[in-house]
């Protein structure tokens, strides 16, 4: 098809010439200054619409930028059913691993490691918390104490926010805009859930669904890909409107079904089990069609894939 393209390139190029020769010819012969100028514009129209793309036809470059795939017409990147990947939140960043896609952290990875991975064929997303606060992200003092809630078990340094309060959204736009200005392709925004948790608010599934609805469009927005995390319960309200998801143990707990919602879209789960041996789960999870593997609680550079 390119090379047919490629043949009559040629012939487009002179037909617009000549669309462009006739436009002037009538402005020349046209005794008003005003229609003059109106048509000499068209004319520059015409030649600036025409000639780009076709000579990108001509010499290959069409829809590329600086070696790398077109951006999605649709505005996003729209991730593959089956896709290899690595989830590494420690730093540095082990950039080695043969895979299609990286997840890792939006605070501590510079652009340049974006980039870096870009180069070497990679999708990137960015790791964010977008229902909880942590103290020793750079943004911490933005968050208003009214929107602090319970602190999260396990983890004494974060607490829950209020993913109702209308003070939480210009935070998380944000971390949005960093995102986006570091290069990343999309966001796994963590504790997308709390709904079923003690956050010290009466949060409800309604104020879930409401949130991360509101948090998928501003992600969509910015041209960033988005994936529910966990939130079983939430996989079939929100498959449509989100690009992927990602769930931790759903194999140890028996939660995956709930995830088949993205499958029947030909959207990609990916599932990460830490207490289970690959035996155990790596069959099951190759024949639901979840991109699966093993990994240690620390998100290391360790991984061990289903396929």
């Amino acid at each position: 098809m390119l090379a047919d393209l490629q043949l009559f390139a040629p012939l487009w190029i002179a037909s617009a010439a000549i669309v462009v020769l006739l436009l002037v010819s009538a402005a020349l012969a046209d005794g008003s200054r005003a229609t003059f100028l109106r048509r000499i514009a068209a004319a520059l129209v015409v030649f600036s619409l025409s000639v780009p793309p076709i000579l990108g036809l001509v010499t290959g470059t069409g829809n590329r930028a600086n070696g790398r795939a077109p951006a999605p017409a649709a505005g996003w990147w729209r991730p593959p059913l089956v896709m290899s990947w690595q989830w590494q939140l420690t730093t540095p960043v082990d950039q080695s691993v043969d895979v299609q896609m990286y997840d890792i952290d939006l605070f501590d990875n510079s652009a340049s490691v974006v980039t870096a991975l870009h180069e070497a064929g990679r999708r990137v997303i960015c790791y964010m918390e977008a229902g909880g606060w942590e103290n020793y992200r750079p943004d911490a003092a933005d968050y208003p104490a009214s929107i602090l809630g319970n602190v999260i078990g396990g983890y004494p340094d974060e607490r829950y926010v209020d993913i109702r309060s209308p003070l939480l959204r210009p935070i998380i736009e944000a971390r949005l805009d960093l995102c986006k200005a570091k290069g990343f392709d999309g966001i796994e925004p963590d504790i997308d859930d709390s709904y079923t948790e003690d956050t010290g608010f009466p949060l409800t599934y309604a104020d879930q669904i409401t949130f991360n609805t509101w948090l998928a469009g501003a992600a969509h927005d910015r041209g960033l890909a988005i994936m529910l995390k966990n939130g079983p319960g939430l996989a079939t309200a929100l498959a449509p409107v989100f690009d992927m998801a990602l769930s931790e143990s759903c194999f140890q707990y028996s939660e995956c079904g709930g995830y088949s919602s993205f499958i029947d879209l030909a959207k990609p789960v990916f599932e990460v089990e830490y207490s289970l041996a690959t035996s155990a789960f790596c069959p099951q999870a190759n024949a639901m069609n979840f991109n699966a593997m093993r990994k240690n609680t620390r998100l290391d550079a360790s991984r061990t894939p289903c396929r």
